[in-house]
């Protein structure tokens, strides 16, 4: 079903993009590109217990890597992304595409280069907490009953075209 842009924007209502390409969530299981940054959540390769609050600036490049109580990252090092970080920027090619990526964090590369060659990146510390509790609250609506109703945290999302 096409959405007609001039009647979704008089409805505050946009159609959802689609992931470019499927991605599992099991070690980054939330990615965003939001508050001038490519923001999210990356499981610890060897603690299921722990997770590490990632970005990276848009147009400064600034690196910021921490567990979710704020103890820093082993493996930034100055302008090196760790593996979390590396992670993050992968699984944001997957949901969003790479041009998008290079985009909004303003990065030069040729076409079919991988974003993380075009950083010109700095150890940048940024707030984990926001992030994390932007990711928890991602995480609440998952526990939400099943309904037909209309949940008035979520009004935002479209109504129409939406496929269950």
């Amino acid at each position: 079903m096409a959405v007609d842009p001039v009647d979704a924007e008089r409805r505050s209502v946009m159609p959802i993009i689609p992931p470019v390409k499927p991605r599992k969530l099991a070690k980054v299981p939330f990615v965003e590109l939001a508050d001038g940054r490519l923001q999210g959540v990356v499981s610890s390769g060897s603690d299921v217990e722990r997770v590490y609050v990632s970005s990276i600036g848009a147009g400064s490049h600034g690196l910021s890597c921490s567990t979710n109580n704020n103890r820093p990252c082993g493996g930034l090092r100055g302008s090196y992304p760790c593996k979390h970080l590396q992670a993050l920027l992968d699984e944001a090619v997957l949901q969003y595409g790479a041009d998008r990526v290079t985009r909004y964090l303003r990065i030069e590369v040729e076409p079919g280069v991988s974003p993380a060659a075009g950083l010109r990146a700095h150890h940048e510390p940024s707030p984990a907490a926001t992030v994390f509790s932007s990711f928890l609250r991602h995480l609440a609506y998952l526990e939400l009953p099943d309904t037909t109703l209309p949940v008035p945290e979520l009004h935002w999302f479209p109504s129409v075209g939406v496929a269950r």
